[in-house]
């Protein structure tokens, strides 16, 4: 029960108040996804620079890619890496991340893998690709 009323809490802090917060939100999605694809699925490798011009695709600020990167990094490392960024961010980047790990639990590795190819065409790709 308290597991529901912390991931109600987690949706409300990250839930949109302009259209500008649901790009973002939805980008910091695709790029943990990137990330967690390119650490988890074999042959699987990303582009710095294509996150940055999906980022710029979606009108999001400049730094955005950055500022993005460096949350995930402290939340996936415990602080060590990274840098913490603002509440919301950081909120963003939690949200994203139980969302994945229910994906991936729910299709299972190999299914989240193949998923990816398509849902991340563009930022993913087969490494030495």
């Amino acid at each position: 029960m308290r597991t529901r009323f912390l991931m109600a809490g987690l949706l409300l802090l990250a839930a949109p108040a302009q259209a500008a917060d649901h790009s973002r939100s939805t980008y910091v999605t695709m790029v943990l996804q990137a990330f967690a694809a390119r650490v988890e699925c074999p042959n699987t490798d990303l582009v710095y620079q294509d996150l940055v011009q999906k980022a710029q695709q979606m009108q999001l600020p400049d730094g955005t890619t950055e500022k993005v990167r460096k949350a995930i990094a402290w939340m996936h490392t415990g602080g060590k890496m990274g840098e913490k960024q603002d509440d919301d961010l950081m909120a963003e980047v939690a949200v994203a991340t139980q969302a994945t790990d229910m994906d991936q639990r729910r299709l299972g590795m190999p299914g989240w893998c193949e998923a990816q190819k398509v849902n991340l065409a563009g930022l993913i790709r087969a490494k030495g690709g």
